[in-house]
This record gives C-alpha cells, structure tokens and sequence, in this order.
C-alpha cells in the first residue's frame, strides 16, 4: 500500500463531498444498468452503507417506486420501526406532501402490552400502526418481527399498506421475514438476505423524496 500522507488525498470542497461520493459511485459501478427509477435508490443506499452487495439485493415489486410516488403525494404516512430510522428520514421533505413519520417503538402502552403478551414491542408497534386512519408506508430496517406482523395482519385482512420497505438486518428470521412480505399482494422493496438496517430504510424512504423534489 502506497504511503498516505495528508497533501496525497482527494482535495473535495465540503459542499461537494455527496456529489463527489455519487461519482465514485457510479464509476465503480462501471457498466452496470438498473431501471431509471430505480437506480437512485439502489445509489443511495451505497452511499449509506459503502455496500455495494444492495446492487444486487435489492429487490422492487413491479411499478413499485411509481406507487410509491403516488402514495406521498396523497399524503401517505412513514412508519418506523426504530427512532433511528424516524430520525433519519427527511421530515420537511415528507410534510410539503402532507406526510408525517411515526414510530411508536418506545411508547409505554406498546412496551406494556409486549411484556404482558411475551411478544417483542416492535410486533405491538405495527399493530398499533395499523390501527391508524391513514394511507401508510412501513419502513422496517431492524426488526424481522415487525415484517412478520405486518404479514399476519394483512393475511388476516388489516388494511394494506401503500408501500412496504422491508431491510432488517441480522440473523434470526431475517432472510424468512423479507420473503414473507415479497409473497403479499403489497408493493415492497425488499433487502434480500441478512443485510439491512434502519440506515438503509431512511435511506430508501429519502431517495423517493429527493425523486419527488427534483420532479416539482
């Protein structure tokens, strides 16, 4: 490895930095195509993880970002599955569509009816999410309990969701849950196996707002 030294490394402008990270992106992705509407996304969330294995496992249900699209422009909701994920997901950019994000995680009835059903919060955090009187995104990056009860509900006839962004990471029921969601009748975009995270959620969630303010 050739000697690092300060003077030896790229000179980037702070403003610049994303923009320059954007084209490193797209150069070590050489010629690799994705479909348009897809491709900001799959871009994005390399950027976020420096992972570029999303290029592969990234799986989108037909015509999945153009519902998405419409969805928030209706004025459809985010819900989250950690605070970490609610946090990084740019809120201004939702509410010029009339969107809020919600994440219910830490409320103290979830955590009560968690410990009193042996069931894990994130499970009773979609419940209660389903119970709201909204057009609904779920944005799921850390809990595979929370994919497997938004399954059950819908298989049991809850409302559907307009949109379900499913990358939790880990290892038990990780890689099963997302195949769940991708049997639904539901629009998904889904990490498949053990990578994911609430970072990779918001930034999915993002990259179909950034779409949807370029397009304004």
């Amino acid at each position: 490895m050739e000697d690092i030294t300060v003077t030896s490394l790229e000179q980037v402008l702070p403003m610049d930095i994303e923009k320059r990270s954007f084209e490193i992106i797209t150069e070590e992705l050489g010629n690799r195509e994705f479909p348009n509407e897809q491709e900001s996304i799959i871009k994005r969330v390399i950027h976020t993880s420096a992972d570029f294995d999303y290029a592969d496992n990234l799986c989108f249900s037909e015509n999945v970002v153009a519902l998405a699209k419409e969805a928030i422009q209706a004025g459809a909701c985010i819900v989250t599955d950690t605070q970490m994920a609610r946090a990084g997901i740019n809120k201004k950019s939702l509410a010029k569509f009339g969107g809020e994000v919600f994440c219910f995680i830490a409320d103290e009835d979830v955590a009560l009816a968690a410990k009193e059903r042996g069931i894990t919060r994130s499970a009773v955090s979609m419940e209660k999410a389903l119970g709201l009187d909204k057009n609904l995104i779920f944005a799921i990056g850390n809990a595979p309990t929370a994919l497997v009860k938004l399954y059950e509900e819908i298989k049991n006839g809850a409302p559907k969701p307009k949109l379900i962004i499913g990358v939790p990471v880990g290892f038990v029921n990780v890689v099963q849950s997302k195949e769940l969601i991708m049997k639904l009748d539901v629009p998904y975009i889904v990490a498949r196996g053990r990578k994911g995270g609430s970072n990779v959620a918001a930034a999915i969630c993002n990259a179909l707002l950034y779409q949807m303010d370029k397009n304004r």
